[in-house]
């Protein structure tokens, strides 16, 4: 089973993560990305869903077991390098040329939060789940491209609340404050997720062109800004 892999429904590209809590290190990156490549390229697709086909879990963000060992010994051309492409994926995410769905399947924490709010639209998993960023509980403050990521899909000042407490919010909660469009029971989710995607039934050029002009705050924010170097577990902006 490919780490990441993808099936056509129609005129939607249903791509599902394989690599068990689906944490970010430059493999998981690097196949992710070349599967959105050939979903744009390959396909005649025009909406995009994203799952897990983890029982449990979505996507736990930062592999920190398989980063810690650059940082410790100071490899600071590979941390660099993981952070940049970790910030291009967000980047692909965010304008990428026909609508995004996540369909949220379990837990959706840190990095994986950061990377559900990239999406247009979120289903969430009712029965089981949290989304969550624990990063000040980690030590690790936000880049600013990931704060104007999350500030498109959660309101200030549930965010402010996130943020600070780490608190962990159910998709009911997550409906009720509008940063998922709906919470349904995992055996509802994919076909609501299907449903609402396949009536996207949008020219790819046009909703491209519209993410590029909605999003080039964002996108320079991005762009601009340079990856820091980690000290003693810390993001040191």
């Amino acid at each position: 089973m490919a780490i990441i892999e993808y099936t056509l429904d129609d005129n939607v590209a249903i791509v599902t993560m394989n690599d068990g809590e689906n944490r970010f290190n430059l493999a998981f990156l690097e196949c992710f990305l070349a599967v959105l490549d050939e979903v744009e390229n390959d396909t005649e697709a025009n909406s995009l869903v994203v799952t897990s086909s983890h029982e449990k879990i979505f996507c736990n963000g930062i592999d920190l077991d398989w980063l810690a060992p650059f940082i410790q010994k100071n490899d600071t051309e590979t941390t660099k390098t993981f952070l940049y492409t970790m910030m291009r994926f967000f980047k692909r995410i965010l304008i990428y040329p026909m609508p995004t769905i996540a369909a949220i399947s379990g837990h959706v924490f840190a990095g994986g939060a950061i990377m559900s709010c990239a999406f247009d639209f979120r289903f969430m998993r009712s029965d089981r789940g949290f989304f969550s960023f624990p990063e000040v509980d980690l030590g690790i403050p936000f880049l600013p491209g990931m704060i104007a990521i999350i500030e498109k899909a959660i309101p200030m000042y549930k965010f402010e609340e996130m943020q600070y407490t780490g608190k962990r919010a159910t998709a009911e909660e997550c409906e009720a404050h509008h940063i998922v469009m709906k919470s349904c029971h995992m055996d509802d989710l994919m076909s609501e997720a299907l449903f609402f995607a396949k009536s996207l039934n949008k020219r790819r050029e046009v909703i491209g062109e519209m993410k590029k002009r909605m999003y080039k705050d964002i996108v320079h924010t991005i762009d601009v800004e340079d990856p820091p170097i980690i000290e003693s577990g810390i993001f040191a902006i």
